[in-house]
């Protein structure tokens, strides 16, 4: 019948498009109006013999506006959507509703057709090219994929109870003898299917609306099985269209833990759980368990297969808790076997070991206007141990917005001078490396001994300049070059690169920060250069060790003497004209201010405001007596660096800006940050603004003004608020938007986890022992017991990606 499949496509583009809300509003008139469309259309394009389908359809199309209220409705749909999307085949009597896959269905449809796990799901039978189309939207394209789409929910249906002892309002299971049943007209041309059902305790009465098809499914003297909600009809304890089975068959909507998948346009759930059922089934037992049986055992896991077909169609809420455990479980320990990979085979390659100058180290540290913190030592004296080795380094610098982590950076960068070598920083924006050009080339200037060249490399720098710092580090007389993607361009080589700093790290793609690296390895030399990242955005422990579980970590977790906690309010937009008034007050008394806002240009989908308009609508109406910058992402380069070098020197007394001050930017006269739109950014991201004041001497403060006044908005708001402790507010973002968001899902080069969560602290310790002990016995996995493991791994990592072996996925 694919022909004449129009009508009943039309019709379900109209049925999802109404799914969206349930007020009758998809077609004008309504669902009851189309059904004499639908009537004249299907009659086309079925014929005759499909008669009493089509009428079914639309009968319940007509009786839909007569539902109560929208859960009722949505139940309605669901069955309705089903009888459209199973039309009768040629030949057939009224069908509304369309056998269950039998399980010789989810095998190839041709014995002689070779299929396996990675095969298309367009071999499992009752599954064509327009399923498969739909099911891809779900991330579905192999037979593996189906036994890997885990349910997003479950609705405990297990629970049977007798009749007598029903309550209103819960989710129960009842199996009961049909006493009477049958279908009859309501008012506004629909029909209502009632039956009967009784058990030994006492009787109930249930109601289908517009499946008149049920009069030849439900039958006297049946013994059938009914779940969901208790409602109740005058007085009376009922059922409005409950999920239903008969006893004698298999129960997959019913009396058990009912898995509840994801679903898209043209999928249902009652078939999309029959095609898992019956692919799991067959399946699961062909599926090889990559887990090594040592790791299992001691870890006390279930097998593979108990856990895929567990996690699906669990016997009970134990169980599906083992289950889902073992796949969590999974995920984390082959992340962290590819991670220990990665660190082996990096840590295998040469390094540069470099004489490190302890007497110089003393004297640059002794020059340093101020004394440096305990944590800031421990970090610099792990860095120099590195630094000393002949494995390349591979380390993480985090430490809170201010803590210091630059001159730490800049001390192995002038000890990386000292012995002859280049260092290299890469900060993601211009204006960024420019502050880290101005604050290193002052550190190296108040440095005893030789002074190293240092030099400034972005997209900015053209024409002379550029050639001559090309020629700089390619002949070894520039030390230390900091700059931005600038320095991964083509043409730019070094003599001897040894010492590599990346800013900001998950600003960078994955590909770029490995670019830079490789910059260390060019020409003869074979050795890799010494590697740190760092990061102001604080790394929550547990994604420290999955993230970053290849790394070594140093953490300046102590703030330097003197640095003053920041006050943050939030403000309600009626008290926008206060917050400017306060913003005044700190002006008048010689200090500077930050407005931030969201977007450069005005978006029909976020109401923030356009740093451009804000820019002029406050130096026109709000303070036309100030003098106000503007900064944003697309000005030049040379734009930029104007606008913040006449705010460093105190010729503006408000800068309006985008988000590119949220790291680095270094003004000690500003007191205030006032934050536009605060509900629109992250937490950790709030807290890199406010980390842009409180820097000099006086007293600063951080303003969030939101346009929603969500509570889930406002709590968000509330924990920046109430803490300036931003090792606690990463955590909390974390919680709330995932490692995608928190790190930005392009960037951060994160493996999809669709079971473990990067929260739970206790399973990603367990799994990372497991995996630290097991690589120790065969950290190549070349045992052939391992080769599945092996795998599975790459199938997690890509090794035909370029990056593959460059020491990092973050």
């Amino acid at each position: 019948m694919k022909s004449v499949t129009a009508p009943t496509e039309k019709l379900i583009n109209i049925l999802q498009l109404e799914a969206e809300t349930y007020q009758d509003r998809a077609v004008l008139g309504g669902l009851a109006r189309y059904a004499d469309t639908w009537r004249q259309e299907g009659k086309a394009a079925f014929g005759p013999e499909a008669a009493d389908w089509i009428e079914a359809v639309a009968g319940r199309l007509q009786t839909y506006s007569d539902l109560p209220d929208p859960a009722t409705r949505q139940q309605g749909m669901a069955a309705l959507l089903e009888m459209v999307e199973n039309p009768p085949s040629p030949g057939e009597t009224q069908q509304a509703e369309k056998e269950p896959v039998k399980p010789s269905e989810a095998r190839p449809a041709s014995p002689h057709l070779h299929t396996g796990l990675n095969s298309s799901i367009t071999t499992l039978r009752g599954v064509g090219p327009r399923q498969a189309t739909r099911l891809e939207k779900l991330g579905i394209r192999t037979i593996r994929d189906v036994l890997y789409f885990f349910p997003r929910r479950y609705d405990d249906y297990s629970e049977l109870k007798p009749i007598n002892r029903l309550e209103y309002g819960e989710e129960v299971t009842i199996i009961a003898k049909v006493w009477d049943a049958g279908a009859r007209d309501t008012r506004g041309g629909g029909k209502l299917f009632k039956a009967v059902l009784s058990d030994n305790t006492g009787s109930v009465e249930v109601t289908w609306f517009n499946q008149p098809y049920l009069t030849d499914r439900i039958q006297a003297g049946q013994q059938i099985v009914i779940s969901g909600k208790v409602d109740e009809y005058q007085g009376r304890l009922c059922f409005n269209s409950p999920e239903w089975e008969l006893l004698d068959k298999e129960l997959l909507h019913t009396a058990r833990i009912v898995p509840v998948y994801p679903l898209t346009r043209g999928i249902t759930g009652k078939w999309l759980r029959r095609l898992i059922k019956h692919s799991v089934d067959y399946w699961s037992k062909r599926l090889p368990d990559h887990l090594p049986a040592a790791v299992r055992q001691e870890a006390s896991l279930l097998d593979l297969e108990t856990a895929i077909v567990q996690i699906h169609f669990p016997d009970n809420q134990r169980i599906l808790k083992k289950a889902h455990y073992r796949l969590a479980f999974d995920e984390i320990f082959v992340m962290q076997i590819g991670l220990l990979q990665q660190r082996h085979e990096w840590r295998s390659e040469p390094g540069k070991p470099l004489p490190v100058d302890d007497g110089l180290l003393r004297d640059f540290i002794g020059a340093l206007p101020y004394e440096l913190t305990r944590a800031q030592h421990k970090a610099l004296g792990q860095i120099v141990a590195d630094l000393r080795a002949a494995q390349p380094m591979s380390r993480l610098l985090q430490g809170d917005v201010g803590s210091g982590k630059t001159v730490v950076a800049a001390a192995a960068m002038a000890l990386t001078a000292a012995a002859s070598a280049q260092a290299a920083l890469m900060a993601p924006t211009a204006i960024l490396a420019e502050q880290h050009y101005q604050t290193i080339s002052r550190l190296m200037d108040q440095a005893p001994g030789r002074k190293p060249t240092v030099r400034l490399l972005t997209g900015d720098v053209t024409g002379q300049e550029r050639e001559e710092i090309y020629a700089g580090l390619a002949d070894g007389s520039v030390d230390i070059v900091i700059g931005t993607h600038a320095l991964i361009q083509e043409g730019v080589e070094f003599k001897d690169l040894a010492f590599v700093v990346i800013d900001e790290q998950h600003r960078f793609g994955v590909r770029q920060r490995a670019a830079l690296r490789q910059k260390g390895s060019d020409g003869s030399s074979t050795a890799r250069p010494h590697l740190l990242v760092m990061t102001a955005t604080p790394i929550p422990r547990s994604l420290e060790l999955t993230l970053w579980g290849h790394m070594d970590v140093s953490i300046i977790d102590e703030m330097p003497p003197g640095r003053q906690p920041v006050t943050t309010r939030i403000i309600l937009p009626t008290e926008r004209e206060r917050a400017y008034g306060f913003v005044r007050s700190q002006v008048e008394k010689g200090r500077q201010a930050f407005i931030i806002c969201p977007l450069v240009e005005e978006s029909e989908k976020i109401e923030a405001r356009a740093a451009v308009e804000e820019h002029e609508r406050l130096q026109k109406h709000i303070f036309p007596d100030l003098k106000l910058g503007l900064l944003h992402g697309r000005m030049t380069g040379d734009e930029k660096e104007e606008t913040m070098d006449r705010f460093v020197r105190g010729e503006l007394n408000v800068l309006v800006a985008t988000s590119v001050v949220e790291v680095g930017i270094d003004v000690p006269n500003a007191t205030v940050m006032l934050i536009e739109g605060a509900d629109r950014f992250g937490l950790a991201q709030l807290h890199q603004f406010r980390g842009r004041v409180g820097r000099g001497e006086h007293a600063s403060y951080c303003l969030l003004v939101s346009d929603s006044s969500a509570e889930e908005t406002q709590e968000r708001l509330r924990a920046v608020e109430a803490t300036n402790d931003g090792f606690e507010l990463a955590q909390k973002d974390l919680e709330i938007r995932g490692p995608g968001e928190f790190l930005g899902t392009r960037q951060s080069g994160f493996p999809d986890l669709k079971l473990a969560s990067v929260t739970d602290l206790k399973l990603i310790e367990a799994a990372r022992e497991a995996a630290h002990r097991f690589f120790e016995t065969d950290p190549e996995l070349a045992h052939p017991d391992n080769r599945l493991l092996a795998r599975q791994v790459q199938a997690v990592f890509d090794p035909t990606e370029s990056w593959r072996g460059e020491g990092e996925i973050s």
